[in-house]
């Protein structure tokens, strides 16, 4: 397959903003791309207009439906190995993969988004890092640009590097128009530390696909795609 993993330095950082932000520019330069976002929990707590639940949001992106997005929904707000107790409904890894692979495959190109962070269980025994693993794609990883980043991020790097995980890029969002002297700090220290391209996407008012695709049209998604292209040499 050919594409990206989106997963972020915690719960709420901008993961589907930056996922939504990519799928769409693509889309809007003429790629046939498909969004996916396995596993999503949460679906109790509505969306709004403006900004939806996850799932739908990256439908809205990829102009397809919510239900083409995500495979394993639940309700509970909660980790997903969580949910799953909760519900009674175990994921199911080898039918999860297959999905995505199967999705993954039939388009150019497929961005993922996982969900929370890379060491979020999805069972006992799998988790985000072993399933960005399974699919072999570059990681994305979305951060914040304040104050804690620099932390967050770099355990985020070297637990993906650990397990062998290429890292595309850091993207930090959402990145001001005037950004303070300790946000340009970060993004400088990030990149040198973490010796990784720091990208940055602005605030978007709302998940508009043509306000998400004229961000994302700033970054260098084709160059990062190469990374899946390497990969599957």
């Amino acid at each position: 397959m050919r594409g990206l993993f989106v997963t972020g330095t915690d719960t709420g950082v901008g993961k589907t903003v930056v996922a939504g932000a990519v799928v769409a520019a693509l889309r809007a330069a003429g790629v046939d791309v498909r969004a996916l976002k396995p596993v999503i929990t949460g679906l109790d707590e509505p969306g709004s207009p403006d900004w939806p639940l996850d799932h739908e949001l990256l439908g809205r992106a990829a102009a397809r439906g919510g239900d083409q997005v995500a495979f394993e929904l639940y309700g509970p707000p909660v980790s997903p190995h969580l949910a799953a107790e909760l519900t009674g409904r175990e994921i199911d890894v080898p039918a999860l993969l297959s999905s995505i692979h199967d999705a993954g495959t039939r388009a150019e190109a497929v961005i993922v988004e996982g969900v929370g962070g890379l060491l979020v269980p999805l069972s006992i025994s799998y988790d985000v890092r072993a399933l960005a693993l399974s699919l072999g794609l570059p990681l994305l990883v979305a951060a914040r640009p304040g104050l804690g980043t620099i932390n967050h991020t770099l355990l985020t790097l070297e637990a993906a590097r650990a397990a062998g995980l290429e890292v595309a890029a850091v993207v930090l969002t959402p990145w001001p128009d005037h950004p303070s002297t300790i946000e340009r700090s970060n993004r400088e220290t990030i990149a040198r530390l973490g010796a990784v391209e720091v990208a940055t996407l602005p605030a978007i008012e709302r998940a508009d696909p043509r306000l998400l695709a004229g961000a994302g049209r700033e970054l260098p998604i084709e160059r990062w795609l190469r990374g899946s292209d390497r990969g599957a040499s």
